[in-house]
């Protein structure tokens, strides 16, 4: 992936004020991290949401604020869905020299064998591994094919990808990652069984004679 970059400036207005930003058309934020004061910022709604839409957890982001880079990833972002636009964004600035933990998504991609030939389910199991590594080091997400997967109960677990170097796994090796089971059984209602030459029992007809009898009788 390209270098990501969001131009940014100092943000003075806090609190509830910031709607009056949003209705410019400006994104409110804040940068904080490796000997960096949390500074509130704000950034073209546009241009900022176009790079967000692109980047994960784990993509280092290059926040020019006053002119200068500072390497940052993003820590949290804010939406309102029903408009679909960003409407507050964290960044963490790190360090390129030291290492750091993130979060880093889980890609599936092909089509399983056991799943055209067997019917087979695909049931998923972690969907992020927790990795350290030095900032350049950082997958941007583990893409994981499962074509291979040719029979029912075949499985990937974290122990099975491959980890670049430089990368840590924080995670569990056996933890799983997908995993292919058989479809669930469909289940059958019973019908009791009728004897040969044997009548059904009619309830209504025989609730019928009853009321004539008990009409004879009277």
């Amino acid at each position: 992936m390209d270098k990501l970059a969001i131009k940014a400036e100092k943000r003075e207005v806090t609190g509830k004020k910031v709607g009056v930003l949003r209705r410019a058309g400006k994104l409110p934020g804040v940068i904080y991290g490796h000997n960096f004061e949390a500074q509130p910022i704000m950034m073209d709604l546009k241009d900022a949401s176009k790079v967000l839409g692109m980047s994960t957890a784990s993509t280092i982001i290059n926040l020019v604020l006053d002119g200068k880079e500072h390497a940052a990833l993003v820590r949290e972002k804010q939406k309102d869905y029903l408009r679909n636009i960003f409407i507050h964004v964290d960044f963490q600035a790190v360090s390129l020299t030291e290492k750091l933990r993130a979060k880093v998504n889980i890609e599936l991609t092909g089509i399983a064998p056991a799943v055209r030939n067997f019917n087979g389910v695909v049931v998923e199991g972690v969907s992020s591994i927790n990795v350290e590594s030095l900032p350049g080091d950082l997958p941007e997400r583990f893409i994981v094919d499962i074509s291979h997967l040719e029979n029912i109960g075949e499985a990937i677990y974290l122990k099975d990808l491959e980890i670049p170097a430089g990368v840590e796994l924080l995670d569990s090796a056996d933890e799983l990652v997908v995993l292919i089971t058989a479809p669930a059984a469909e289940e059958v209602e019973e019908v009791p069984a009728v004897e040969a030459g044997a009548e059904p029992e009619v309830i209504e007809k025989g609730k019928k004679e009853e009321e004539g009898e008990e009409e004879a009788a009277e």
